[in-house]
């Protein structure tokens, strides 16, 4: 089956290609299978030496790398770049730190000696996104590596040449022959993939129905998987908040790659005695934003990657202002391949789209509310637990609304993000399983007791 990559600002095919057959897939999976007992048995300082090379790669070829993420699904030029950088960050934390998350941990008991162990699985297939085409991939890859895992990704289908690239960087960093690879395959045969003796876990970055089914597979076959799906993370704004730094991060948090983020900010949830000024300020600054070509410094506002998902966009817009919801700003479609401007919605009430739905794009949502407890009651009405920020000047009162939140991640008066210091994930429909940190370097190792009386 032959694919169109279409550039998301001009409209433009820019790209095709074939799905990979049978024997294809064949000959990745038995070379993974094969370069894995030779990578889990080189020494961490060998793995942690390649990865900074992957790392000073990964930064050689930032500009190569910047123009295929803009041209593929959109990205902010300056955006891109930032992504590549964190990615080689990724793998230089994980060169040096990964040494002590994976060293042996002696237990006392009654034994001479007992303690916990850590041993590679073996080959992990990773199903990922393509609104972080690079990031996405070494959030799993650099602490996968560094644990003695191989890889194997399945790439987005309009990101075919973001991943081909990513393998480059590993064969010019000298990863060994058959450590990581590329399946450019359809979802048939990536559930056959899952069902392979030879993967022996699975993660997936992607939408919770895509989750539902990458779970069921792995469960019918008893493989580990972890799941970062979906969100609707609340920015919740506090009657004390200091406007000047909220609002900045209220816009970078909504319609940074362009909205299209599982952790982006999207119901904002704003006390009734702030909440007119804030939302006077919100949509100023928002209107400043620029659609434009991703290439050009000039653009802050990046195009959605897709004109069928700029109209899935557009039809929970429309629904929720047919329910009652108030445009104050951008809410039609801009002229262009897959232009959507910044949007705000004020009076979001429940039973709305814009309540209840994950918007993936620039459109926020207001939703006022009476108290701190309501803001909470409200936070925490959605199927999703990704993230979440309180904003607020005083800081144990926005670290017990934190603790109040059911989310992977509550950050108090700063923009949810993925540090590679700390571990990442949701609960609820928002997934399972953590990636990064020491919790990310564990999940696809088997935890070994050994017990010596």
């Amino acid at each position: 089956m032959s694919v169109e990559i279409t550039n998301p600002w001009t409209g433009q095919v820019d790209y095709r290609y074939d799905y990979m057959d049978a024997d294809a897939v064949e000959r990745l999976l038995a070379k993974s299978s094969a370069a894995f007992p030779a990578w889990s048995a080189l020494s961490i300082d060998r793995r942690g030496a390649i990865l900074e090379r992957i790392a000073s790669v990964l930064r050689s070829k930032k500009e190569q790398i910047a123009n295929i993420m803009s041209a593929e699904m959109g990205k902010l030029h300056g955006e891109a770049l930032a992504e590549i950088e964190k990615s080689a960050g990724a793998c230089e934390y994980y060169a040096k730190h990964a040494i002590d998350y994976l060293r042996d941990s002696d237990i006392k008991t009654e034994a001479t000696r007992s303690y916990v162990t850590y041993e590679p699985l073996g080959c992990v297939f990773a199903i990922m996104p393509w609104n972080f085409p690079v990031w996405q991939v070494f959030r799993f890859l650099a602490p996968g590596l560094m644990a003695g895992n191989v890889a194997l990704l399945k790439h987005a289908t309009n990101v075919p040449r973001c991943a081909d690239v990513i393998a480059e960087v590993l064969k010019d960093a000298g990863i060994p022959d058959g450590v990581f690879g590329v399946l450019h395959i359809d979802n048939t045969m990536a559930e056959k993939v899952i069902g392979d003796p030879r993967i022996h876990a699975i993660t997936l970055t992607g939408s919770e129905r895509a989750g539902r089914s990458v779970a069921a597979t792995a469960g019918k076959f008893l493989k580990k998987c972890v799941l970062e799906l979906g969100g609707s993370d609340p920015f919740v704004v506090l009657d004390d908040a200091d406007l000047d730094k909220t609002i900045p991060i209220a816009v970078a948090s909504r319609f940074s790659n362009a909205g299209q983020t599982c952790i982006a900010a999207k119901r904002f949830i704003v006390t009734e005695k702030i909440a007119d000024a804030f939302v006077q300020r919100f949509v100023e600054a928002a209107g400043k934003l620029k659609i434009g070509d991703p290439n050009n410094a000039a653009t802050t506002l990046a195009p959605m990657v897709r004109a069928d998902l700029r109209d899935e966009l557009q039809s929970q817009v429309q629904a929720s202002i047919k329910a009652g919801a108030k445009p104050l700003i951008g809410c039609e479609p801009g002229q262009g391949a897959s232009h959507y401007p910044a949007s705000i919605l004020d009076n979001v009430k429940p039973g709305m789209a814009a309540y209840s739905e994950e918007l993936f794009g620039p459109v926020a949502s207001i939703i006022r509310v009476k108290d701190d407890d309501d803001a909470v009651r409200v936070a925490n009405d959605t199927l999703f637990g990704l993230g979440a920020s309180v904003w607020t000047q005083d800081k144990k009162r926005g670290e017990n609304i934190a603790r109040r939140i059911k989310a992977g991640a509550t950050f108090v008066n700063a923009q949810v993000r993925s540090d590679v210091r700390l571990p990442f994930g949701g609960t609820k429909s928002s997934g399972f399983g953590r990636e990064l940190a020491e919790h990310g370097i564990h999940e696809f190792m088997n935890i070994k007791t050994v017990y010596i009386d």
